[in-house]
């Protein structure tokens, strides 16, 4: 953030975004993770421990995940081809499969198996939650239409309309996955309390013709 600052010059990250003056806190910063491939992370420069803030789903507040697909272009320049948005995944992991108490939203590839399981199930959503089996775990999933996700943001969509009512933001992973379905491009919402979402995904990007 200091290089930034002073020299405009981002490293170790790839990308600084500063706040711009109607939304103070909505500057972030996307770096490469240290175990490397086409592996990304965005990290808010605000302190947000992580999916169970409150701060995420509060009326106004940044929407992240709309920051993080912008950022999957990173994806290509490691992978060395176009990554196609049905390859490209946005994951949240739930607080006792994190590793920092700062939200990070992982930016891969998913999984080939991800990729064709979602396939599989995406005639079938629509806009509410319904259950799936995705990556060998039970999901909720729902689709959003549209070529970018806009002003609707994934955590306040989970916030406001949870999945079980018995539960709270914190039980669960998130994670938004590109898609092509036949009326257009669109996202498929997974909200899940069995497996965390960053395990859904592959640095390898083998779903868009990387190595394996």
């Amino acid at each position: 953030m200091t290089d930034w600052i002073a020299r405009h010059d981002p490293a170790p990250c790839v990308q600084v975004v500063l706040p711009d003056p109607a939304h103070g806190d909505s500057g972030y910063a996307v770096l490469p993770d240290r175990k490397g491939g086409a592996h990304f992370l965005l990290i808010p420069i605000r302190s947000i421990p992580g999916i169970e803030s409150p701060l995420l789903s509060a009326p106004g507040a940044p929407n992240y995940f709309a920051f993080a697909w912008e950022a999957r272009a990173r994806l290509t320049d490691v992978v060395g081809q176009a990554v196609p948005r049905s390859a490209v995944g946005l994951a949240v992991n739930p607080p006792k499969a994190r590793s920092q108490d700062q939200l990070h939203i992982h930016v891969e590839c998913l999984s080939t198996e991800v990729v064709r399981a979602i396939d599989d199930a995406s005639p079938r959503l629509g806009p509410a939650w319904m259950t799936v089996r995705i990556g060998g775990a039970r999901f909720e999933a729902r689709r959003l239409m549209g070529e970018t996700l806009g002003d609707r943001n994934p955590f306040e969509i989970l916030a406001r309309d949870i999945p079980d009512s018995n539960r709270i933001p914190a039980d669960y992973t998130l994670l938004v996955a590109g898609s092509e379905f036949r009326e257009g491009p669109g996202f498929v919402l997974l909200a899940g309390t069995e497996r965390a979402a960053e395990l859904l995904l592959d640095s390898s990007c083998a779903a868009a013709g990387g190595r394996e």
